[in-house]
């Protein structure tokens, strides 16, 4: 009997564990995870502060690396690349929006949602505008794009970042709490923004420590003391 296929893990991390050391003092952050993710996929990765959370967002990203095990994504196994090749792979494949928005403060809006375009040389300047404006307006602050980012609120730069994040039409956006600074109303229109983007065929994979946040999400990754201890929706 034959049954409908899977979709392919667009992320696979096997056997990863990662260890943090500052002089003689070691952290174990995570202790032997294996995680895999289907391209198209909404997942949000919940747990108490200090869990791993955050680590395997870094480790998707390709920001940190393993201390042992193997982090394939797109194809790709990050763990056996070089910084520099980790750059190039990151801008093509991955957007990523934090929690603190991390705008440039002395560039307009469609000025920061230009920076992954200009970084990655992508298309000829004005161009790499006209995308980013077009970027701004599907996050609607298609009239904001000249504002800097201290006369947009909370909720319009978090907007900002997360068309920055798409900017360059990457399979996998990351979110690291993404709407931690913002109030509950706000962070329900963002996640509506994502699961736009999910229904577009971008996979979404978030941290969060709101349970209510974390339900929006067809998929829930639970984590504790640097193992996963729930994977609920699969």
């Amino acid at each position: 009997m034959t049954g409908i296929a899977a979709a392919p893990a667009i992320v696979e991390l096997a056997g990863v564990e990662k260890t943090y050391r500052s002089g003689r003092v070691a952290f174990r952050a995570l202790s032997g995870v294996d995680l895999s993710i289907a391209a198209g996929e909404m997942v949000a990765i919940t747990g108490p502060s200090g869990s791993g959370k955050t680590t395997i967002i870094n480790l998707i990203a390709g920001i940190d690396r393993p201390t042992a095990g193997t982090v394939t994504v797109h194809g790709s196994r990050l763990d056996q690349m070089t910084e520099e090749q980790l750059a190039v792979w990151r801008g093509h494949t991955i957007g990523i929006v934090f929690q603190f928005f991390q705008l440039m403060p002395t560039l307009t809006a469609v000025e920061n949602a230009t920076l992954p375009l200009d970084l990655a040389r992508f298309g000829p300047v004005r161009e790499r505008k006209a995308v980013a404006s077009r970027h701004l307006a599907t996050v609607g602050l298609g009239d904001r794009g000249d504002r800097l980012p201290l006369e947009l609120s909370g909720g319009e730069q978090q907007r900002v970042a997360i068309a920055r994040a798409m900017a360059c039409g990457p399979p996998i956006l990351l979110g690291d709490e993404p709407t931690g600074n913002l109030d509950t109303a706000l962070a329900r229109d963002m996640f509506e923004l994502l699961k736009g983007l999910n229904g577009n065929g971008t996979t979404v994979v978030y941290v969060t420590h709101d349970q209510a946040l974390a339900g929006l999400a067809s998929r829930i990754v639970s984590v504790r003391d640097g193992l996963i201890v729930g994977d609920t929706g699969r």
